[in-house]
C-alpha cells in the first residue's frame, strides 16, 4: 500500500510539473510576437490602445494584451476614380485621378476612420472639383503638373489626422463633352488658318524687303561706278591740264593733229572703201603736224 501511495504521489507531481511547463510554454508563445517588415501590429489591453509593434521580435503580456489589428504599411493605390467638375469658365469636364498612399501611424488610422479607401476617394473628389473650379479650361490643360501638385498638397492636409501619407497623386485624363470638343476643334482650325496667313504675310513682307535691299544695293554700286568714272575723267582732265601747262599749247595741238591723221588713215584702210573723205583743213593739219614733228626733231 505504501508503494502505491508513493507512485500515485509521483504521478500527481509529474502532472503538475507538466501542466506548469505547458503553461509556461503557452505564455512564451502568447507573449512573443514576430512582426513582418511590411506590417505593424496594434496591441490593445482591455479594449484600449496599449502599443504599436514594429517589424521584428516584440513582447506583450499574455492574457492581458492582444494584437487587435495587423496593418500593412506598404504603399497602396486607390482604384482609378472619375468625377465631373466645372471649370471657372463654366466648362464641364470629367477628371480621371489615381492616388497612392501608405499608412504611417496605424493607431490613428484604426481608431479615427473606418474605411480608409472610401474616405480618401471622397476627399480627393471634393478637392479635385474645388481646384478645377478655380481654373479656366486652358489652364487645366496647360498647367496639369501644377494642378497635380496642388491636389496632392490639399489631400495630404486633409488626411493628416488619419496617420496617412499621400505619396503620389496622378491626373490621368481630362475628358470633355462632344460639343466642347467640336468648339475647340473649330477654334484650333481657325488658329491654324490665322498662323498660315501670318506666315504668308511675313514671307511677302520679307520678299519685298529683300527686293528693296537688292535695288538699294544696285543703286549704291551704280553710284560708286559713276563716282569712280567721274574721278577717272577728272584725273585725265587734270593730267591733260598738267601736260599743257608743262609743254605748252603746241603739244596739245600736235596730239590733236596726230589723232586726225590716224583717223583718216583708218578710214582709207577700211574694206570696200573707194571714197576717202578728207576734212577741209586736213592739209593744214598735216602741215602743222609735219612742222611740229620737224621742230621736235
Amino acid at each position: 500500500m505504501d508503494f502505491e501511495a508513493i507512485l500515485d504521489g509521483l504521478l500527481g507531481g509529474n502532472i503538475v510539473i507538466l501542466l506548469l511547463a505547458g503553461f509556461i510554454l503557452l505564455c512564451v508563445y502568447l507573449g512573443i510576437r514576430i512582426v513582418p517588415q511590411s506590417q505593424k501590429f496594434v496591441v490593445e489591453r482591455f479594449g484600449r490602445l496599449k502599443s504599436v509593434l514594429g517589424p521584428g521580435i516584440n513582447f506583450i503580456v499574455p492574457f492581458l494584451d492582444r494584437v487587435a489589428h495587423k496593418i500593412s504599411i506598404l504603399e497602396r493605390q486607390l482604384p482609378n476614380a472619375s468625377q465631373d467638375a466645372i471649370t471657372k469658365d463654366n466648362v464641364l469636364v470629367q477628371i480621371d485621378t489615381s492616388v497612392f498612399y501608405r499608412i504611417l501611424e496605424p493607431e490613428k488610422t484604426v481608431y479615427r476612420i473606418r474605411d480608409v479607401d472610401a474616405a480618401i476617394s471622397t476627399t480627393v473628389a471634393g478637392i479635385v472639383r474645388a481646384e478645377i473650379g478655380k481654373m479656366d479650361l486652358d489652364e487645366v490643360q496647360s498647367n496639369r503638373d501644377q494642378l497635380i501638385v496642388q491636389i496632392k498638397r490639399s489631400v495630404e492636409q486633409a488626411v493628416d489626422d488619419w496617420g496617412i501619407e499621400v505619396t503620389r497623386a496622378e491626373l490621368l485624363d481630362v475628358n470633355l463633352d462632344q460639343a466642347t470638343r467640336d468648339a475647340m476643334l473649330q477654334q484650333l482650325n481657325a488658329e491654324r488658318a490665322r498662323r498660315a496667313h501670318v506666315t504668308e504675310a511675313e514671307g511677302q513682307r520679307r520678299a519685298v524687303e529683300l527686293a528693296a535691299d537688292a535695288q538699294l544695293y544696285a543703286a549704291e554700286k551704280s553710284a560708286e561706278a559713276r563716282k569712280i568714272q567721274a574721278d577717272a575723267e577728272a584725273y585725265a582732265t587734270r593730267a591733260v591740264a598738267a601736260a599743257i601747262a608743262e609743254n605748252g599749247l603746241e603739244a596739245a595741238q600736235y596730239q590733236i593733229a596726230l589723232k586726225q591723221v590716224e583717223s583718216i588713215a583708218l578710214m582709207g584702210q577700211s574694206a570696200g572703201t573707194q571714197t576717202i573723205v578728207v576734212p577741209a583743213d586736213a592739209a593744214d593739219a598735216f602741215g602743222k603736224a609735219f612742222q611740229m614733228l620737224k621742230g621736235r626733231g
